[in-house]
């Protein structure tokens, strides 16, 4: 019995590896929190407020890291009927199961810089 007790343990902590790995290959890069952080600030946005909104972030890349996140279901694209062309983004349904898990980063990410400003004033 504690041999079949043991596979599961193993078979259930290679699934969440699995999955560990999807995630982070998915979410993986410089940009893709900052654009999807950014999309769950509003309602939609065009290209090129996306370009001024995600600061240093150049034409090329953001469209490749757009692509990405629509690829994987994060992001929706529509292309409006305009002269000249608008192409407008928004964060799917699924996109914004990640709110939480980008609150907790950047809560996480303000704690790290108190302590670290903290520990630097006390070198002082």
């Amino acid at each position: 019995m504690k041999k079949q007790a043991s596979l599961n343990t193993t078979t259930s902590c290679s699934s969440r590896i699995t999955a560990i790995k999807d995630t982070m290959e998915i979410l993986s890069g410089k940009w893709k929190f900052h654009i999807i952080g950014t999309l769950l600030q509003s309602d939609k946005m065009r290209f090129m407020d996306l370009i001024r909104e995600v600061d240093g972030i150049g034409a090329k890349m953001l469209s490749k890291e757009l692509q990405d996140l629509e690829m994987n279901h994060l992001v929706s694209r529509t292309v409006l009927n305009t002269k000249p062309i608008t192409v407008e983004y928004k964060i799917t349904d699924y996109g914004k199961t990640l709110e939480p898990i980008i609150n907790e980063i950047a809560n996480w990410g303000m704690e790290y810089r108190k302590l670290i400003y903290k520990a630097a004033n006390q070198e002082d």
